[in-house]
């Protein structure tokens, strides 16, 4: 992953190696070993925890920031393509921090970093909830190809689909669509896909809550107990006691 010695090839690498000397210095073994008990997948971390590397972060971006958005993009899949939590973390923040330069071909670049660099749920929520889902409010004519996701045979695009739409779902956004996505996922085997659009849900229950209850009434006896259980987490008790009824 080192670029070569000449022109900006040189100067994205310079930054990747910067970052990567700031995430060594700052790395704890206790954190990297608690961090690895919240995956069953074997992941691969420095050990920073999330306030430091968000400082490493923003600290890095403000040196990068008036960079073309290709440029800053080249050097999240940089980062993106090491397999290190904390990499794809700071990759996932520049994105975001990108999105007043976003335009309508960004789906494309956002869709194959999920299919090749997101292999756990940290991964795909930090890129997905921000990123993404930024991207989608400025250009909801790619609700389509989001929800297009839920027929890939890769959980992480799956999960990503529902994911993608947990901020815009608490502003109130996209109903139509979320509800759209929570059918099409509905019978999904994969738990942490079921966990995926239950949080996807719930967020919108904070906006929309009267049409989510009788959104889970309507498909309680079907849903998973896993989705159902983080779609009402917030709902008042007797909702959640009508909803858990057999």
């Amino acid at each position: 992953m080192t670029g070569t010695r000449n022109g900006g090839a040189a100067g994205r690498s310079d930054v990747v190696a910067a970052v990567r000397e700031e995430l060594q210095r700052s790395a704890d073994p206790a954190t990297r070993a608690g961090a690895r008990r919240f995956f069953r997948e074997d992941i691969t971390c420095y050990g920073v925890k999330t306030p430091a590397a968000r400082e490493i972060a923003g600290r890095y971006f403000r040196a990068i920031r008036q960079r073309e958005k290709k440029e800053v993009f080249a050097l999240c899949e940089e980062l993106l393509s090491s397999g290190i939590m904390e990499e794809a973390f700071v990759a996932a923040e520049w994105a975001y921090r990108m999105r007043g330069a976003y335009e309508t071909n960004d789906f494309a670049v956002f869709e194959a970093w999920i299919g090749r660099y997101i292999d756990n749920w940290a991964k795909c929520d930090t890129l997905c909830n921000h990123a993404v889902g930024s991207f989608i409010e400025r250009f909801p004519e790619h609700l389509p190809g989001l929800k297009s996701w839920t027929a890939s045979e890769n959980r992480w695009m799956r999960r990503a689909s529902a994911v993608t739409l947990v901020l815009p779902a608490r502003k109130g956004l996209f109903l139509g669509d979320i509800l759209d996505i929570a059918d099409r996922l509905l019978h999904d085997r994969d738990d942490l896909v079921q966990k995926g659009y239950g949080w996807l849900l719930k967020e919108a229950g904070k906006a929309h809550p009267e049409e989510i209850f009788r959104y889970v009434m309507e498909r309680r006896k079907e849903m998973p107990r896993t989705a159902l259980r983080y779609a009402i987490e917030k709902m008042p008790p007797e909702w959640k006691k009508q909803a858990l009824e057999k």
